[in-house]
């Protein structure tokens, strides 16, 4: 392969491939329209939403953003130790990615087991429709990002067929998830 031909294939091709970044576009797309939806319904009753949000556990929201932060550290540390070809330390980064990840889980159930059992229920008005449907389509993000990282991980470990474009590809959804919780936590948590 020559220069030319690296040069091309890194400018038309992105780490993980077009396809992929298609997705993680349309993906951010959805999640901004939810976004800007939540911002007009506010408009339209904001003290609703001001006292809903009150309700809302913010240590836990910062708590979470640390550890999706963190783990998008050691998903880029991961694919840094993989072009190294230090597989062994590249797993041992990749099941600190997916520690964050479960961290994350784990607290956002506590966080919905008070939120059920204090009666603020998909139902319970608008805000906290928004609130259940954005965490929880992310929520959803983070466990497939989660299975996509095992299968990686496996792959590093058993096979030794994980390839680099594959595990670009798992990074790239993977700060996707922490991207999104990034636009959720603030608007979500803070600004109402």
């Amino acid at each position: 392969m020559t220069n030319t031909e690296i040069n091309y294939k890194n400018i038309y091709y992105p780490p993980g491939g077009i396809l992929l970044w298609i997705l993680i576009f349309l993906e951010l797309i959805t999640f901004g329209i939810a976004l800007i939806a939540l911002v007009v319904s506010s408009k339209e009753n904001p003290d609703l939403f001001h006292q809903s949000r009150l309700n809302l556990n913010t240590t836990f929201g910062a708590i979470n953003t640390i550890f999706l932060l963190v783990s998008g550290f050691f998903m880029a540390t991961t694919v840094y130790q993989f072009k190294l070809n230090n597989l062994k330390r590249s797993s041992f980064f990749l099941k600190l990615t997916m520690l964050g990840g479960f961290l994350f889980l784990i607290l956002k159930g506590v966080e919905y087991y008070f939120k059920i059992s204090e009666g603020f229920t998909l139902d319970y008005n608008s805000f906290y429709t928004f609130y259940w449907l954005l965490t929880g389509f992310h929520v959803i993000h983070v466990i497939v990002g989660l299975v996509i990282l095992f299968f990686m991980d496996f792959g590093l470990k058993k096979s030794k067929k994980t390839t680099l474009e594959d595990l670009e590809a798992s990074a790239a959804f993977w700060h996707m998830c922490d991207l999104i919780w990034l636009l959720l936590f603030p608007v979500l948590y803070l600004i109402f």
